[in-house]
């Protein structure tokens, strides 16, 4: 079991950024593929971003594509979500998520391993 810690999140004015922090711990080696995911009050969790630990490759949601940046330093079993040109309508609850397989990506229902969440707030 790979344990996940977010950080980061808080308050932002629309048009900031923001960076978010995934520190991966404990079974790591059963993690292949580290994600983002969100979910805003009444909707379903969405898929942000995902890395691959090995060599990097990177997947983007539609809605995020252009202004997020995924990134992941395999030392430090740390992954990051730098996300500019914020809108109101990226507040969520972001969570970060593992799987052992690189299938399937944007579905939440593969992933083994979730964080806790950390809040993002986009707001004037």
């Amino acid at each position: 079991q790979v344990q996940l810690v977010e950080s980061g999140g808080g308050l932002v004015k629309p048009g900031g950024s923001l960076r978010l922090s995934c520190a991966a711990s404990g079974g790591t080696r059963d993690s292949y593929l580290v994600a983002w995911f969100r979910q805003a009050p009444g909707k379903e969790r969405e898929f942000v971003a995902a890395i691959t630990w090995d060599s990097g490759s990177t997947f983007y949601g539609d809605s995020v594509a252009g202004r997020f940046t995924i990134s992941r330093d395999v030392a430090k079993t740390t992954m990051y979500l730098q996300m500019t040109g914020l809108h109101p309508e990226d507040t969520a609850v972001y969570y970060c998520a593992s799987k052992p397989t690189l299938g399937s990506v944007p579905r939440a229902d593969v992933y083994s391993d979730w964080g806790r969440g950390t809040q993002v707030t986009v707001s004037s």
